[in-house]
């Protein structure tokens, strides 16, 4: 189950939101073999004040549409499958959102599949 967070400044248009939360999920389902209804995601939108970045780093530049997708999934997946997802969303972003991939940031946290509840305070992976 990934738990995916999206992190943007405010303003963008409810369309362009759900396109990144679509693209995401389609993403996950379709790199990482996620499960159908396997769907999480909240999005967080920022004031300007809140939402401080680099202009550059890495020689990768970046403006106020940028990204910030972090995604907590169980732990496992090949270096390999990771990158391919990364390629995947932000290509997805792309099309879907015209938010260039330069400016889409992805940070992968893994975890056990004991630290996953999906409801009734059940560990339902343990």
């Amino acid at each position: 189950m990934p738990l995916v967070r999206i992190s943007l400044l405010k303003g963008r248009n409810e369309a362009h939101k759900r396109a990144m939360a679509e693209s995401v999920y389609e993403a996950l389902r379709e790199v990482f073999n996620v499960p159908e209804n396997d769907k999480f995601i909240v999005i967080h939108e920022h004031d300007k004040s809140e939402f401080v970045y680099a202009a550059s780093y890495l020689d990768i530049a970046h403006d106020d549409d940028l990204v910030i997708v972090q995604i907590t999934a169980n732990e496992g997946r090949s270096t390999e499958l990771k990158q391919a997802l990364y390629k995947n969303i932000a290509a997805r972003f792309e099309s879907a959102a015209g938010v260039k991939p330069n400016n889409v940031i992805i940070n992968m946290v893994e975890v056990k599949k004991e630290n996953w509840s999906f409801g009734d305070g059940v560990a339902q992976y343990v």
